[in-house]
This record gives C-alpha cells, structure tokens and sequence, in this order.
C-alpha cells in the first residue's frame, strides 16, 4: 500500500457528500470520501447497481517541470471535503445541424470541493533552528452531473499556489462493474481506432486481445492485453446496457480503459504495439488493484511517456456513464453533447449539411493512384520541375476525370465533388516520417485548380479540397494559412483531412494530448476562414462539435473503405451507432452499390451488405456529411439507377428523430424528419441474420397523407449470394398505418415518405 499523505492525526474520517439523483429519480449518485482520504463514487439505475464503489484521482510525474518538482504529491489520498454544493439546470438548445431541432439539457448536480493537506519539513528562517514544519494545502473539485440517461463526472483545478503546474502519470478513474458484462469493444491503441468490433465477455477480452488487432494497418499501438477503447458498449445479464465515453476532450489525452480480471497483476505501464516501440515507460503504480470487473482509466501518453501537462486553472474532459434497460435510449441520448459547450462560432451561416460523391472509391479499389509519375523513388517538393515529369497515365485527378463527377453530381443534385490526390508529392507521402511530405496548394499538371473549380461553380456544384499530412502535423501547421487562403480564393468550403502513418513529431500518437490540441487548432483555423472539416484518422469525438460545429464529420473507425480491404462483418453498422457515432458524426462514405468489386477491378473484394442495406445507412448512421461513394457509372446502371433516387431524395439534416427499434450489433430501425418540411424517412439495418420488423407510423401527422416510396431487399436477397437483389414499391399512407418489412441477412430497407 502506497504510503499515505497525512499522519494519521490527520486523516480524514469517512465523510458522506450526500447523493444526487437524476431529474426523473432513477439514477443515483453516492459520493464519499475513504478513511485514507481518497474519493470514492458509486451508481445506481432504479435501484440496481451500475458502478459499484469506484476510486477516483491523479497519480502525478516526480518531474522537474512540475510546481513541486521530485517532490510532487500525487492527487490520489489524503482529501477531506471541503464544501458541496448542488444545484438543477434545466435549457433547451438549438444545434447547427443534427438529429434533433431542439435538444434539452436537463441535470442535477453535485460539486465536491476536496482539500488535500500535508507537512513538509522545510529550511526554517530562524537563526538556530534546522527545519521547521510547513503545511501546503490543494484543492480539487469534482462535479458531477445526473441526467435521467447517464452521469458526466470531470476533475478540477482552481489557480492555487501548491497546485500550478503538474504533469500526469496516470489518471485513476475507476468503473467497477457489477458483473461479467457482454462487451463490443475495439483493442486500445494509442495510434489507430480501425479495428474490427469484438463481441465477448468482459472475462474474455485478454483471450481474444491479440487476434482482434489488426496488426497490418498502417499505425498499431496496442498497450494492454485488457485495453479498450472508448466509447464502450455493454450489456448486463439482466438487461441494463451501459455505455462508458468522455466528452469534451480539451487539451487533454484521449481516454481509454483497462480491464482489471482475474490475471490482471498490476496495470500496464509498458507499449505493446509496433509502432513507436521506443516510447519510454513510466514506472509502475504504486496503489492496489481494483477488484476484478474494474475498469480503469489509461491515457495515451506523449513522446516522452507522460500522459498530461497541465496548468492551473484547468479540467479534465468529462468521463459518462449512460445506463437504460431500452437499447433505444443509447442512440438517442445527448448527453456526449449536452457536457460539451456552447458553439463558440458566432456566425454559423456558411455550416451546411452537404451530400457529396468524389474521385476516392476507384483508388481505393485500386483502379487507379492518387500518385502523378512512376519516375522518382523519392520526391523532394523544391527539387522537382513537375512539367517534365512523366505522367503515369494512372492518376485519377485528373481534369477529365473530375470534370465527369462535377457532371454527374450536378445532375442527380449533389452539393459537392471531393477530389484526392490533386496535389504534388504523393509519389512517396505515407509511412517515411517525412516532415516536408505536401504542401497543400501546388496541383499536379493534369489537374488546373481554376478551370475546375469555375466549371463546378458554373453547375452549382463545389469541389471538397482534401488535406492529407500523413501525421506530419508540424507540416501542416506551417502551411495552413496559405492552404486555407488558397482554398478560400477558389470557393471551397470545405476541406477532408487524413492523418495516415506515425506522427511528426516522432515518437507521438494520434490521441496524446499535443494531437488532440493540433486537431482543435485545425477545427479552430478552419472556423476563420468558413470552412468545414471532415477528419480522418484523427481522434474519437467527445462531442465537440456542439463547440465547434465546423467539425462536420470524421473518420476514427472502419469506414466503407475496409470493404475494399477484405470487408466488414454485416454487424459493423449495427455496432457504430452505440459505439463510434456517441461522440459525433462519422463519415462512413456508404452508397456501395455494386458490392462485388471484381465486375470492374481486380480486387477480390466485396462489400457484406445488400444494396438496401447500404441505403439503410444513410438513416442508421447519422452525419450531417453522407457520401454517394460508389462510381457514377454503377449509381447510372439499367438495373441499379431506380435504387439511387433515394440517395437523391434523402435528407441530411433532421428536425426529429425516432429509434423504433434497436439491439447492438444485430439491427437498428431508426425515422427522421427532414428540417424545414413534413416529410420523413425510415431506414432499418441488420446483422447476417436478418430481421423482421412491423413499423407503426404512429409519428406522421395526424389528417395527413403521404406518398410512401419503398426501398427494400428482394425475398431471395443476401448480402453474399444475391446482394443486389431489391424491390420498390409506392403506396399512400397516413398516421396509424402498419409497414410490415423483412430484411434480408446483412440487409435492410429504405423508406421516404413525402407529405401530400
């Protein structure tokens, strides 16, 4: 046992902060503080244990950049409350754009003031004596909020002269689970969140650890054999579905989870990946194990093995806890949202939900490069006279080529055309830590940035600008005034950025806090200069785009690309929703039409879903930003084509939105209002077992017909044997009426219903 802070003269006795329950009673938070001093919080979920008593602190870095230096005492022990306070908050909001027109943010809080007391001996200033004691004193706050769905509890530092800079070694959240829960979780990293969803117990995950990783991608840092990431899926054997996330990461390192089990001898300090191997290691902690069913907080550390650097005052992100026993209430909580703050951006005007297809899924395939000339081995960007180079006839950014998807999206009332590799440098751009990698405004020759973006324009159409730094951040932070400048001459609005490869600065990782603040810096500089970010490869949301409502969409899992790389199980959508998509939108670039990849490319390729169970996912997986990413000539098809008109006429932002119905990782059922109208739409999609399901359009308007377009799986559809088998069918419909449908195995419906 660590030794504690105080003399026992000193030492606290079990104190009781009181407990707060959530507006409708049925969540409870007990807080307390130990006999040793440390905090400790428990939940409950009408009556029934959620967390079980749980240690909350900071260890700290013994550390010269520290305010108390080698000397540095750990936020862990040694507290007594100092004051609490609780209070009721009750608004209602509008999002820029989302799932919902209003959103309420309805809580009861509790705020604990903790007072963190010891004596050092110290050089006395009075002639003749030695030493003399010295009393130093810290305090610490932790609030936490109840909503009916879930609690949010975050650490606090007020400006204070023993606590001003401190460097963290470890937080210690802890979630002690009150039993053997069933899991879908992703194998924690530090670098990559493209892992494919493991079901288990929560005893199991060390036994799967080591096959569930997908050692081939590009960035692998895997830390622990019980190490998950966030947010966390979980179902109780009697029936509570718990989900663990944090919200509002700012300035702070992603959060992941260690699970202590039964093998569990003491948490992970050491890197267990294959990137970035050389990372130092902090030393062991010094405090006991939690029981088994524990989780743990764990923080991805910098270069130098330090998870935090941090100055008074500050907070930490928030972590959540969302408990129900309807699986329905977990896609439609805002409470991710709801801790984040107001959007800081006062002119919100040019944010717009957009709808796009691009010159992207033919090179993913593999038919064609982003790269411009076969003749360099390697390139460096000052060095090159571009016009004499040999063109490889393979690029795909091309004038002509980019010309026909302006065409094609400009027909079918598409708002944008994403363009990759248009620029210099992508001859050796990924994986060489390669500082000066792009510079972000020189086109390769075949593709004139003027006559392209006048001729968009011309057609009511704009070109998405795409920004890949391969992880050298320093590089792109030098370049993106002038990138961003550039862009906004040609009229682009919005820009994808990738972040593929190790991180420059060597020896960092994409969820550290440094990283965290670069993507903020980017969100930041892009909102002065109205445009739009799409983040890939970048950390998980934690809901920032509340704050930050620039931040349209990101990547942070398996998107439709995987379908290029081997596939996706027929679950992975049915999953994401309770996972990936707690903290913001994702652009999982659906629209696969024609899911067998070797009718136009060699790739052997195919996508695990049925063609209405990819327009299915244009309802069950929410973004303000949806990709038709299949190539035009599929989408324009005899025997495809009618199947399109609803990625058409689908919305993609909403005024209501129902979960009908919902099991994770077998089927989501999900309607929604488009904003600004009276029509609505119905999307349903399920894992490889199919589904069956009887809709009650108890929510149209009551008096109202509609003209209901169907969109859904032939009776002999599959997603492997027959996946493009469909049937539309039209009816008119009104408030009351029952749509009986079946889904086929890895399948799905569409419905639109436009009000008459």
């Amino acid at each position: 046992m660590k030794k504690l802070l105080l003399s026992l003269a000193l030492l606290p006795m079990m104190a009781m902060a009181g407990n707060v329950k959530s507006p409708n009673g049925n969540i409870e938070l007990i807080f307390k503080v130990d006999q040793t001093g440390r905090p400790v919080y428990e939940m409950t979920y009408k009556g029934r244990e959620v967390i079980k008593p749980s240690f909350l602190g900071l260890e700290l870095a013994k550390d010269k950049h520290a305010s108390f230096g080698n000397n540095e005492r750990d936020l862990m022990d040694g507290f007594s409350i100092l004051s609490e306070k609780q209070s009721e908050f009750d608004e209602t909001w509008q999002p820029v754009w989302g799932e919902t027109k209003n959103i309420r943010n309805h809580y009861n809080e509790l705020t604990v003031t903790l007072e963190q007391m010891w004596l050092e001996r110290v050089a006395s200033k009075k002639p003749g004596l030695q030493l003399a004691p010295k009393q130093h004193r810290r305090q610490m706050i932790i609030r936490f909020r109840v909503y009916d769905d879930g609690i949010g509890l975050r650490y606090e530092f007020p400006q204070q002269k023993d606590l001003n800079y401190f460097l963290i070694k470890e937080e210690h959240t802890e979630f002690a689970l009150a039993g053997d829960h069933t899991a879908w979780w992703l194998p924690g990293d530090y670098d990559t969140q493209e892992q494919e969803t493991q079901q288990t117990k929560l005893s199991e995950i060390r036994d799967r650890m080591k096959s569930a990783v997908n050692w081939s991608n590009s960035s692998v840092a895997v830390f622990s054999p019980t190490g998950v990431q966030t947010s966390l899926q979980m179902k109780s054997d009697d029936g509570l579905y718990i989900n663990i996330h944090e919200a509002a990461c700012l300035d702070y390192a992603t959060m992941h989870l260690e699970l202590v089990d039964a093998q569990t001898k003491t948490l992970t300090t050491q890197l267990g990946g294959n990137s970035n191997t050389y990372t130092p290691n902090p030393t062991a902690s010094e405090y006991p194990l939690p029981k088994p069913f524990t989780l743990v907080s764990h923080l991805t550390p910098d270069a130098t093995g330090l998870k935090g650097c941090m100055q008074t005052p500050c907070t930490t992100p928030w972590r959540t806890v969302m408990v129900s026993d309807d699986a329905r209430d977990m896609l439609s909580s805002n409470l991710i949202l709801n801790l984040n703050e107001p959007c800081k951006i006062e002119d919100t005007s040019w944010i717009h939900p957009t709808k796009y297809c691009g010159v992207w899924w033919e090179m993913i395939v593999g038919r064609g490069n982003w790269h411009y000339t076969n003749d360099f081995p390697s390139i460096q960007l000052d060095k090159i006279d571009w016009s004499k180079v040999k063109p490889n006839g393979t690029h795909k950014a091309n004038n002509e080529n980019v010309k026909r998807y302006i065409d094609f999206a400009a027909k079918n009332g598409l708002d944008e055309v994403l363009v990759e590799g248009w620029n210099v440098g992508w001859e050796d751009w990924a994986n060489m830590w390669k500082r000066d990698v792009f510079d972000f405004v020189t086109p390769y020759p075949d593709f004139d940035i003027k006559m392209l973006n006048d001729y968009a324009h011309s057609k009511g159409v704009k070109i998405l600008m795409h920004h890949e730094t391969s992880s050298s951040t320093q590089n792109y932070e030098r370049h993106i005034k002038e990138a961003y400048e550039l862009m906004n001459k040609y009229g682009y609005d919005a820009v994808k950025t990738g972040y593929v490869g190790d991180i420059i600065p060597r020896g960092d990782h994409h969820y550290s806090q440094s990283m965290n603040n670069h993507y903020l810096y980017v969100i930041k500089e892009a909102a002065k200069h109205h445009i739009m970010v799409n983040s890939h490869e970048a950390t998980r949301p934690t809901g920032l785009c509340r704050t930050y409502p620039n931040l349209v969409g990101g990547e942070s899992a398996r998107g439709t690309e995987y379908e290029a790389f081997g596939g996706n199980r027929p679950d992975h959508t049915c999953i994401l929703p309770f996972t990936r998509l707690q903290g913001g939108p994702m652009d999982y670039t659906p629209g696969i039409f024609e899911t067998q990849l070797s009718t136009w490319s060699k790739n052997t390729s195919w996508v695990r879903t049925t063609l209405c169970g990819q327009l299915a996912l244009y309802l069950t997986m929410y973004s303000p930003l949806q990709m038709a990413a299949d190539l035009p000539e599929n989408y324009e098809r005899e025997d495809l084509a009618p199947a399109f008109q609803f990625i058409r006429d689908v919305a993609c932002d909403w005024d209501d939105s129902k979960y009908l119905e919902a099991e994770p990782a077998d089927y989501i059922t999900v309607a929604r209002k488009a904003k600004g109208t009276d029509n609505w739409f119905v999307g349903g999609k399920c894992d490889e077992n199919g589904h069956k399901t009887q809709i009650k359009l108890d929510f149209l308007d009551k008096g109202r017909k509609y003209d209901c377009t169907i969109y859904a799986d032939a009776k002999d559809a599959h997603y492997e044997k027959n996946p493009k088998a469909f049937v539309i069918t039209k009816r008119v419909v009104k408030q009351g009426d029952v749509l009986k449908m079946t889904e086929a195995p890895g399948g799905g419906f569409a419905v639109s219903l436009i009000a008459k």
